[in-house]
C-alpha cells in the first residue's frame, strides 16, 4: 500500500500567505472605495487667459518745478520800471525790471512769472527779493529708494509717473540716481529722480506715484497665482479634469508673476479651465466611517458594561471589605457581644 505524498509545509504557509493577501488587497480596495464615497470635495475654477503682465516697484513722490529762481537786487535803490505781469511767459534774457541803480533784472531761462513781489516806485533793499520765474513745463519726482531695491534701478531705465489728482500718466524715465545714502533708522535710503514734460495742469506739489516695471510680457499666456500649487520640490503645477472627470495633475512652466497673475510659458492653452481644492468634507454618517464609528461606540459601550458587571461582583464579595463575610457593627448587642 503506497503512502499519500504530504505537501510540503513551507508550500502551505506560501499558499495561506497568497490567500491573506488576495483577502488584504479586496478589503484595502473595498475599504478605501468607501471611505472616499464618504468625502466631498469642492473646487474653485479658474480661465487661462491671454493678456499683458509685469511686475514692478512701486514708489511716491510728489512733482516739483526742474528749473525755477527768484530774482533780488544787487543794490538799493528805487523801482523804476516792470516789464511784465504776473502768469506771462517770458524767454532767457528777457528784461523784467529796471532798477535806480542802473541794474536790469533779466529772466535767465524760458518760463512763467509766477509772483512779483514790488511795484514801480517801491524802495527795495540789497538782496531783497523782487520777482520768480518758474517752468511750469519741465517736472521733476524725487524719490526715496530703500536699499533693497536700489540695485534693480539704473539710470534710463523707463518708468511711469501716475497723477492721483488728475488721473493721468506719464512716461518717463530715470534721470539721476544719488548713491551716497539718507539713513532713516536701520535702513539706508537713496534719492532717485525721474523728470517730465507736463501740460499746463499739472502743478508743483501733485502727489504722484512712480512705477518702475521690471519684467514685461505681452500678449502672454496669464493665469490667476491662485490656480497655481507647487510641490515638495518647488516646480508649479495645476488641476486638469481628464475626459473620465478625474483631477490630474499638469505639470507648468511659470515666467513673469506679479500679485494677481503669472505667466504660464509651458504647459496650458488659452481658455483652458483649471481647478484648485477649495475644501474638503468628510461625512461622518454615511458609509464605511459611520460603520466604523457605531462599531467603535459599540465596543466602548460593551466594554463599559462588563466593567460595570465585574465591578459589582468584586464589591459583592467583599462583603463591605472584610474577609470571611464579617459584618463589623452587625450585631445590635451592647458592644458587639455573641
Amino acid at each position: 500500500m503506497k503512502k499519500g505524498r504530504k505537501k510540503s509545509p513551507l508550500r502551505r504557509i506560501i499558499w495561506i500567505l497568497l490567500i491573506l493577501a488576495v483577502i488584504g488587497a479586496v478589503g484595502y480596495f473595498v475599504i478605501f472605495k468607501q471611505i472616499n464615497a464618504a468625502v466631498t470635495v469642492t473646487y474653485d475654477t479658474y480661465t487661462v487667459k491671454r493678456g499683458d503682465i509685469s511686475n514692478s516697484l512701486s514708489f511716491s513722490g510728489s512733482m516739483s518745478a526742474k528749473n525755477y529762481e527768484t530774482l533780488s537786487a544787487d543794490k538799493s535803490g528805487t523801482v523804476r520800471k516792470i516789464y511784465v505781469t504776473e502768469a506771462e511767459p517770458v524767454v532767457k534774457d528777457q528784461r523784467l525790471i529796471r532798477l535806480s541803480t542802473g541794474e536790469i533784472i533779466k529772466a535767465s531761462f524760458d518760463g512763467q512769472v509766477n509772483e512779483i513781489s514790488v511795484e514801480e516806485g517801491d524802495e527795495v533793499t540789497a538782496n531783497q527779493n523782487l520777482i520768480q520765474i518758474v517752468d511750469f513745463s519741465q517736472m521733476t519726482v524725487s524719490l526715496r529708494v530703500d536699499e533693497y531695491s536700489i540695485s534693480k534701478i539704473h539710470v534710463g531705465q523707463a518708468c511711469r509717473i501716475s497723477l492721483t489728482a488728475l488721473g493721468t500718466t506719464l512716461n518717463s524715465e530715470i534721470a539721476h540716481i544719488n548713491r551716497i545714502s539718507s539713513s532713516n533708522g536701520n535702513t539706508a535710503y537713496y534719492t532717485v529722480s525721474c523728470e517730465a514734460t507736463v501740460s499746463d495742469d499739472v502743478l508743483p506739489g501733485m502727489q504722484v506715484t512712480v512705477t518702475i516695471p521690471l519684467e514685461e510680457a505681452s500678449d502672454a499666456i496669464i493665469l490667476s497665482k491662485s490656480a497655481v500649487s507647487f510641490a515638495g520640490d518647488n516646480s508649479a503645477f495645476v488641476l486638469v479634469q481628464d475626459s473620465n472627470g478625474e483631477m490630474q495633475r499638469v505639470a507648468v512652466q511659470i515666467g513673469v508673476d506679479n500679485d494677481n497673475y503669472v505667466e504660464i510659458t509651458d504647459g496650458l492653452t488659452e481658455g483652458q479651465t483649471v481647478y484648485k481644492v477649495a475644501e474638503t468634507k468628510s461625512n461622518a454618517n454615511s458609509g464605511l466611517l459611520s460603520g466604523l464609528s457605531s462599531l467603535m461606540n459599540n465596543g466602548q459601550n460593551q466594554n463599559n458594561s462588563n466593567q460595570t458587571r465585574n465591578s459589582q461582583r468584586n464589591y459583592s464579595g467583599q462583603n463591605n471589605g472584610f474577609p470571611n463575610g464579617g459584618n463589623f457593627g452587625g450585631s445590635n448587642r451592647p458592644g458587639g457581644m455573641p
